[in-house]
């Protein structure tokens, strides 16, 4: 009966612990977000940032050839080429290598897209805009 109660015990801490380990994988996983975000935030011109919380995405002007590209907030397909007509006419995606957060993601497209345009769209696929999921 003793053994039991040690056991139970046991086991009681043990799933204490990995509910501890759970939430704390979880806050910091909300805090890269979070961080993320805020670094894009800080990067935005106020017009931008004003864009962006209104509407989750902000237009960038491309440094080679002057276009306007509206990013939304997301990884892929995200980017697109707005027309005269102030709307969507092309989609793009590229985005950095490696895990980062939806924040740094955008932060990449936008300083790509505003200091090395034509490099960045080298490497992006092309997507057509009845694709993309923020038609």
């Amino acid at each position: 009966m003793i053994a039991s109660r040690r056991v139970g015990a046991s086991l009681a801490q043990y799933i204490r612990e990995v509910q501890a380990a759970r939430e704390r994988y979880r806050a910091r996983f909300a805090t890269r977000e979070e961080r993320g975000v805020n670094l894009l935030r800080e990067w935005l011109s106020p017009e931008q940032r004003a864009q962006f919380d209104a509407k989750r995405y902000f237009d960038v002007i491309g440094c080679d050839s002057g276009k306007r590209y509206r990013i939304h907030y997301g990884e892929t397909t995200n980017v697109h080429e707005i027309g005269d007509d102030d709307l969507p006419a092309v989609g793009w995606c590229f985005m950095p290598v490696g895990s980062l957060v939806v924040g740094d993601v955008m932060l990449a497209q936008k300083i790509a897209l505003e200091t090395y345009e034509y490099g960045a769209l080298a490497v992006a696929n092309r997507c057509p805009i009845r694709f993309s999921r923020f038609r």
